[in-house]
C-alpha cells in the first residue's frame, strides 16, 4: 500500500464532515458567524500542527528562513482566503450544493499539477477530471 493512502483516507473521513458540522453550527438559532467558527476551528489545526511537528522533533524556527517559505505563505493565504469563503457559503446555503461546488478545487488542483509541475498527463488523467466535473455539475444542480 502506498504511505499516503491511509492518510488520504483520513483525511476524506475527516473532511466530509466539515461541512455538515459547520452548516449547523453557522445557521438556524443561535448561529455562530462563519469567520468565528473559522477562526475557533483552525485554532485547533494550528494547535494540532504544532503539537506534532513539536512530538515529531521538528525544528520550526529552523524553516522559517527556507528558501521556500514563500510558497507556504502563498498557501497559507490562498488557504485563509478559500477557508473563509468556504465557511461563509455553508453559512448561506445547502451542504449539498455548496460543497460540490467547493469540490471543483481538486478539479483546478490537478490541471495545475499537470500544467505547472509537470505532472504525468494521460488520457486516463483526463477521463477522471471530466468525470469529476460531470458528478460536481449533477450533484450541485437541481
Amino acid at each position: 500500500m502506498a504511505s499516503y493512502l491511509p492518510y488520504s483516507l483520513l483525511a476524506v473521513a475527516a473532511y466530509a464532515l466539515v461541512a455538515p458540522l459547520m452548516r449547523i453550527a453557522t445557521s438556524g438559532t443561535d448561529a455562530i458567524p462563519s469567520d468565528i467558527a473559522a477562526a475557533i476551528s483552525n485554532v485547533i489545526l494550528v494547535v494540532a500542527a504544532i503539537t506534532i511537528a513539536v512530538a515529531g522533533g521538528q525544528d520550526i524556527s529552523a524553516h522559517l528562513t527556507s528558501s521556500k517559505i514563500g510558497y507556504v505563505l502563498a498557501a497559507g493565504c490562498c488557504l485563509a482566503v478559500g477557508i473563509l469563503a468556504y465557511y461563509r457559503a455553508l453559512a448561506l446555503g445547502p451542504v449539498s450544493v455548496v460543497t460540490p461546488i467547493f469540490a471543483t478545487f481538486l478539479v483546478f488542483s490537478s490541471i495545475i499539477g499537470i500544467l505547472a509541475l509537470g505532472e504525468s498527463f494521460s488520457a486516463r488523467k483526463t477521463i477522471g477530471i471530466l468525470l469529476a466535473i460531470g458528478g460536481i455539475y449533477l450533484v450541485s444542480t437541481a
